[in-house]
């Protein structure tokens, strides 16, 4: 049990590192990324079971809802592209970090690029 309850600990300081990192990374694009710089959302994943498809699916739309609330926080026409860019970084960079197959291939089927192939072989 301890080992669960450490590695369910450490997968939600993972999940909200990776989306504060992304979310820093920003930093410098435009006056809407100060705002997006000084967010970050913690995904939860720990009552999640990653080895079958629905557990996976559920994350990866945990992680896909956190990237837009931190990224989607202006209503300027001209950032919207910056947006998504922030978001399709910051879903892809999660997805890696959490390096889970299942989360893996629920990612890549919902992109059509496909994340590095080092990633993909853990």
């Amino acid at each position: 049990m301890n080992t669960i309850n450490t590695s369910t600990q450490l997968g939600k300081l993972v999940a909200t590192a990776i989306l504060s990192a992304f979310a820093a990374g920003f930093a410098g694009l435009s006056g809407a990324s100060d705002a997006i710089a000084e967010q970050s959302v913690t995904v939860k994943y720990g009552d999640l079971n990653l080895s079958n498809q629905q557990g996976a699916s559920a994350l990866y739309r945990r992680i896909v809802l956190a990237a837009h609330q931190v990224c989607d926080s202006t209503q300027d026409l001209s950032a919207l592209a910056k947006a998504k860019a922030c978001r399709d970084k910051a879903i892809a960079d999660a997805v890696t970090k959490v390096g889970h197959p299942g989360l893996i291939a629920v990612y890549s089927a919902n992109n059509r690029q496909p994340l590095p192939a080092t990633v993909a072989a853990r």
